[in-house]
């Protein structure tokens, strides 16, 4: 059983619950972030992910991950082109002020 399977879903302030995603890092250790976010940007499919520590922060940092399918399931890519994470922040912020407009409704 996975160790995410044992933890509560933290819940967002708009009463959605936010799932944990597991990454591996370069060295090969886990790290875990809340799912805030999935969507499709130029034919490609990306998620919003926060750090698990920052979730209460004030302005928590958001990175942000390709998602691939393949034969094995999905696979995640960070994005590190400075440009493409630009537009995704502001793509993100726009999708997430709609969502949250939406909920205030």
């Amino acid at each position: 059983m996975n160790e995410n399977e044992n933890r509560e879903n933290e819940v967002f302030d708009d009463g959605e619950e936010l799932e944990i995603v597991t990454l591996l890092t370069d060295e090969s250790e886990e790290a875990e972030f809340w799912h805030v976010l999935t969507f499709p940007y130029e034919g490609k499919k990306y998620s919003a992910l926060v750090p698990i520590e920052e979730i209460e922060s004030e302005e928590p940092s958001v990175i942000f991950v390709r998602i691939e399918h393949d034969k094995d399931g999905d696979a995640y890519y960070p994005v590190e082109n400075e440009i493409l994470l630009d537009e995704l922040m502001a793509e993100f912020s726009e999708l997430f002020d709609e969502l949250d407009a939406e909920d205030g409704e």
